[in-house]
């Protein structure tokens, strides 16, 4: 009774190949830019409507319709809440963690706003998988690690220092090496950010060892460029 039940059915015939052939080759794209907005007119209670549809579009062969999923799928776990999102939208955001870099960029861009919507627990998971963001299919795109720096410095605050120092601290470092200078801009930030979460948190051990990690690296490093970097960070 909140739609046509005939203009639900016409929005969920949307994902049929048949469609695409003889409609519009990018029908599929359509259904799947305006899902949220569906989502959010039918509300949380429905969801079981369009759940099928969500999971057709998410294994879509074309990475276009699977990339607008990723763009969007954080703000589809706000509109179903905490239970439905860690029910049906965490395996489907596990899998384009793993997909092209065109789709995980969707994924990579909102990351903190996905994971700060997550329980505790589940979050917590997502420590082991942050390194593979690292690794890309081009290594020529720095777009992505300078987006992953980004987004580490807004998910800094979801984690505890312990965490942050075993997991995070890593990749940061190997962010400062990058051979892309906006990288390494970025992750002098990042690195600035973790040192003030311990200090904040009075984890002043895990501080100074960071610190003397940093000495080692950069200021004793062979080249200019390490030695640089650590000038950029003190400052």
């Amino acid at each position: 009774d909140i739609i046509p039940q005939p203009l639900l059915d016409q929005y969920l015939s949307m994902t049929d190949p048949a469609r695409a052939q003889t409609v519009d080759t990018e029908i599929a794209k359509h259904c799947a830019y305006s899902l949220p907005g569906v989502a959010l007119t039918l509300g949380r209670q429905n969801w079981h409507c369009l759940k099928d549809t969500y999971e057709t579009l998410a294994s879509d062969v074309q990475w276009k319709v699977r990339r607008t999923l990723a763009f969007s799928i954080h703000e589809l776990a706000v509109i179903l809440g905490d239970q439905l999102t860690a029910a049906d939208l965490v395996p489907i955001f596990n899998g384009f963690l793993k997909d092209l870099d065109e789709v995980r960029i969707g994924v990579l861009k909102h990351l903190y706003d996905f994971l700060k919507l997550l329980h505790a627990d589940k979050r917590r998971e997502y420590l082991y998988q942050l390194q593979e963001f690292v690794v890309t299919d081009n290594s020529r795109n720095w777009r992505f690690r300078y987006e992953l720096a980004e987004q580490l410095i807004l998910i800094l605050e979801l984690y505890n220092p312990n965490d942050v120092y075993d997991y995070l601290r890593d990749i940061a470092l190997t962010l400062c090496s990058d051979k892309v200078s906006e990288v390494r801009w970025i992750s002098f930030k990042l690195v600035v950010a973790i040192l003030q979460k311990f200090y904040a948190n009075n984890a002043n051990a895990l501080g100074l060892n960071l610190i003397n990690e940093l000495v080692v690296r950069f200021r004793h490093c062979s080249k200019w460029v390490g030695r640089q970097a650590f000038a950029f960070i003190c400052q």
